[in-house]
């Protein structure tokens, strides 16, 4: 069984108000991740998310492409905690 691990990950460029969050929420969804995604008041779209490395690695991919009207610029990504309250699902806030 693969070593679940959290990654946080903030997403820069046009991705606020083209549906970025509900994207990402979808595609985590469908790859069984736990975490959130939400947007900042910097413009960029912040996701933590939970799950193992190889499923992260396809999230990430994921947030490079973003949906058909974003243009992602940047992805930094950073090891996080696991946090336990975010162990189940994966939610949009703000």
């Amino acid at each position: 069984m693969a070593e679940i691990i959290a990654k946080k990950y903030q997403v820069q460029g046009l991705v606020q108000g083209v549906g970025f969050r509900y994207f990402i929420c979808r595609q985590a969804e469908s790859l069984n991740l736990a975490g959130y995604v939400a947007n900042l008041d910097n413009g960029a779209v912040e996701v933590y998310a939970i799950g193992p490395e190889v499923v992260l690695a396809q999230l990430k991919a994921d947030l490079e492409q973003g949906p058909r009207l974003a243009e992602v610029t940047a992805v930094q990504e950073e090891t996080a905690p696991v946090n336990p309250h975010y162990s189940r699902g994966f939610v949009v806030r703000r």
